[in-house]
């Protein structure tokens, strides 16, 4: 049975524990928190960088940063489609749900396996995950955040041709450290030993991480290296009636990794959207 889709209404809370991860995922994304204010970001390489590169490493030496004063919109922040200044995430009520809707089905029906997220930004996400099992009182899954904690990688063209002229790479928005999401997963009270940090470029890490079998598989690379270098090692770990949320499935780089890796191995599961960007599968046998 496929994890439901989140619906554009309100889910209906019936329980304490649905009550706090209905809360907690409107403090993820900062639901419906009114104005804020949305900082300017410089993309690297650009001529305003070059302009103003210098007056912002000068205002960031001394603990400051230009902002531009916005209201949140509901709709928007609800379906992930903008970048939230202070939210622990980007994508929005509908894949958070999605989260919840796959986590909670693995558990009823006791699909074996850890849950990973590749791509993890702040951290809002597997923040999520580990409190959707803490509400269950799941305490032997291990919840694994990848991430290289630099941004994005610089397109390898000699190996994936398709991430030619990609962006994704110079987006500073996209560098968070380590040490800021583990003081996010605190502020939650979620940080615990149940929670392990991949850090470094999938290639890398994702090969020789000690993982032995997962139930969930959550794809945030953006790009078609970052989104193969995920599924080449970790989908042959997945359970059967595990789930693979891809993020970014809206994205050509990423849509087309999926797609090639699915044509590669015969994998026919039916892809299911989640909203305007984000899609999943369930594994069969």
């Amino acid at each position: 049975m496929n994890a439901p889709n989140a619906s554009s209404a309100p889910a209906q809370v019936v329980s304490a524990e649905e009550l706090y991860l209905d809360l907690l995922k409107k403090c993820l994304t900062r639901y419906a928190f009114g104005e804020h204010y949305h900082r300017l970001n410089l993309r690297r390489g650009s001529l305003r960088s070059a302009l103003l590169g210098p007056l912002f490493a000068w205002l960031a030496a001394r603990k400051m940063e230009v902002v531009r004063r916005t209201a949140t919109d509901p709709r928007i922040r609800a379906e992930g489609e903008d970048w939230p200044v202070d939210a622990e995430t980007m994508i929005g009520l509908r894949r958070l749900d999605n989260i919840q809707s796959c986590v909670t089905d693995l558990l009823r029906r006791g699909v074996p396996g850890d849950l990973i997220e590749t791509g993890i930004w702040r951290g809002g996400a597997v923040i999520l995950m580990r409190a959707i099992l803490k509400v269950n009182g799941d305490e032997h899954r291990t919840i694994w955040a990848a991430d290289s904690f630099q941004g994005l990688p610089k397109p390898d063209v000699e190996h994936y041709p398709a991430d030619a002229g990609d962006p994704h790479w110079s987006f500073k928005a996209l560098v968070v450290t380590l040490e800021q999401v583990q003081e996010n997963f605190r502020r939650y009270g979620l940080l615990d030993e149940r929670v392990r940090f991949l850090p470094g470029w999938f290639k890398d890490t994702l090969p020789a991480a000690p993982i032995e079998r997962l139930a969930l598989i959550r794809l945030d690379g953006d790009m078609y290296g970052s989104t193969m270098d995920a599924l080449r090692p970790l989908y042959p770990k997945l359970s059967p009636g595990g789930y693979v949320i891809v993020d970014d499935y809206v994205l050509p780089g990423c849509r087309k990794a999926v797609d090639d890796y699915r044509a590669e191995h015969g994998i026919t599961d039916e892809i299911v959207p989640i909203d305007r960007q984000g899609a999943y599968w369930q594994r069969r046998g």
